[in-house]
């Protein structure tokens, strides 16, 4: 078995009864060979997408729009929010559910409001923006959020369907609270900004070894890596040559 699955644009696993389809897979922003970051979770009773990157436009494609449907941002970089954009186009007949860091609900407003797009009260279907740690949150899957560490503060998550486990670790170092997270989970999606061997501890990322390190010490059964730095894996084959 591989060490690591590769994610593309379009590209899909199995988990359960879940679909994992990866919309946008690049940080920074869309190049050819990807759009930024934002992942489905589909499941056959709701829709759950971590973060909001232009590649999240491919909701049209893959998503069941009559379901129940859940957002998660982990952090405001503009790579993983620009997305928030094309919100509007969308046609949830449950509504959207968002969910952000705490105290971050006045800023959320201000991105999605007249001044730079369509604003939340325009929308044809209805949003709730939920602040994870204050607001009490009844959800048809056990979830688990903690910081990592990065730039910014940044959520992780840990999604439990069905009896199955998906970490998701978004812009982060290696850290503690990401091997937490990620605790025998069925799949592990980290990001890979870095190329191989490649840090920076003022501007902390993952790069292959530093994922494959906390699927190891996680006890993850498949590790898949996405958000890869668009300035420097330039090509498809770029990400799949990693070794």
């Amino acid at each position: 078995m591989s060490k690591f699955i590769i994610a593309r644009d379009n590209f899909k696993l199995k988990v359960g009864n879940s679909d994992v389809i990866f919309l946008g897979t690049n940080g920074w922003y869309d190049t050819p060979t990807g759009s930024t970051i934002s992942t489905l979770i589909k499941n056959k009773s709701f829709n759950i997408i971590i973060d909001a990157g232009f590649g999240i436009h491919r909701l049209e494609k893959y998503a069941d729009f009559s379901k129940p449907s859940y957002l998660f941002i982990s952090h405001f970089h503009l790579d993983h929010i620009c997305g928030l954009h094309l919100l509007c186009k969308f046609k949830f007949k449950s509504g959207l559910n968002i969910f952000i860091r705490k105290g971050m609900k006045k800023i959320l407003n201000n991105i999605v409001s007249k001044d730079y797009t369509v604003p939340f009260s325009k929308f044809k279907y209805k949003v709730k923006i939920f602040e994870l740690g204050k607001n009490k949150i009844n959800l048809p899957f056990k979830l688990v959020f903690d910081d990592l560490i990065h730039s910014v503060k940044t959520l992780g998550f840990r999604f439990e369907i069905n009896g199955k486990v998906i970490s998701v670790i978004s812009d982060t170092g290696y850290c503690e609270n990401a091997v937490r997270l990620s605790l025998n989970s069925d799949l592990l999606i980290t990001e890979c900004s870095y190329l191989p061997n490649e840090d920076n501890k003022l501007w902390p990322h993952l790069n292959p070894q530093t994922a494959l390190k906390l699927k190891i010490q996680s006890n993850s059964k498949k590790l898949a890596l996405t958000h890869f730095a668009a300035d420097k894996y330039l090509t498809i084959n770029e990400r799949l040559n990693i070794k």
